[in-house]
């Protein structure tokens, strides 16, 4: 890549139980183990070059806390992007497993793998690839976070295969080349700004972040580098409301859009998977 960015600001959340709770990706912590989260994700873009309307997403999802080390989250997508329709778009599947976690007094490091899977019914757009809506493929990753307190940073590593029909086509040439496998590289921070100081689980949280989100095509000189920057307010414990906008800072790859919108809303119901005693 030919841009290097220096972030003076680098900020992460830390809650009950210290989890960090980033809004564009996934930290190695897992949810509450024998809880049940469910989340309704929106996304919005303005109208682009290629397409004069504002453009929509909404991504249902439950999360599952099976253990304290292993969660899965199962997720389907509803938008315009592709079409002028409102419409189903894809289903997803999400699993990760924490397999390293050295905790101490308010700090803590682990490290998790994950794997998603993914099927859409979305035509082949552009040369970013995404499993949320707009590609059918898998992925596998690796996870590693920090956290100091109020201070944590995350970082994460992945690689992308697309599994779309025109991969194995001998009989049409794109041009350009289509892009089917890509590195994935985040770098994901908040700050817990308020309360300053916990009396009760009660308490309204307000979360500062930002996150840098990449990707790298294998298949041929194309990238790009995202800032995402973000507030969430977590409520009562077991609720919480993020919005956060990202934009490009740099990158070659053709995308749905270089600016985004995001808003979502989650909710969390703890021990909803403990058996009841008899």
């Amino acid at each position: 890549m030919k841009h290097f960015i220096f972030l003076l600001l680098i900020f992460c959340s830390f809650i009950a139980k210290g989890q960090e709770l980033y809004v564009f990706t996934e930290p190695a912590s897992n949810m509450p183990a024998k809880s049940i989260s469910v989340r309704l994700t929106g996304m919005f873009m303005g109208p682009q070059v290629w397409n004069d309307r504002p453009m929509q997403r909404y991504i249902p999802e439950v999360m599952l806390g099976l253990n304290k080390n292993l969660m899965l989250h199962v997720g389907t997508t509803f938008g315009d992007m592709h079409t002028s329709n409102f419409a189903w778009e894809s289903i997803y599947l999400y699993g990760k497993y924490r397999f390293l976690s050295k905790d101490e007094i308010h700090k803590h490091f682990r490290m998790a793998v994950f794997a998603d899977a993914s099927h859409t019914r979305a035509p082949f757009h552009n040369d970013e690839i995404t499993l949320q809506g707009d590609k059918s493929g898998v992925q596998l990753g690796l996870i590693a976070t920090q956290l100091w307190h109020k201070l944590a940073v995350s970082g994460t590593v992945s690689h992308t295969q697309v599994l779309d029909k025109s991969r194995n086509s001998k009989n049409v040439i794109y041009v350009p080349s289509r892009v089917y496998q890509a590195m994935n590289y985040s770098l994901s921070a908040g700050y817990l700004l308020l309360p300053r100081e916990y009396t009760d689980y009660k308490q309204t949280n307000l979360n500062l972040y930002t996150e840098v989100l990449a990707q790298q095509s294998l298949d041929r000189k194309a990238y790009y580098v995202d800032l995402a920057p973000a507030l969430q307010l977590i409520f009562n414990s077991n609720m919480k409301l993020n919005v956060g906008y990202r934009f490009q800072v740099g990158g070659t790859m053709q995308r749905m859009a270089k600016t985004s919108w995001l808003i979502s809303l989650e909710r969390t119901f703890l021990n909803a998977l403990k058996r009841k005693s008899s």
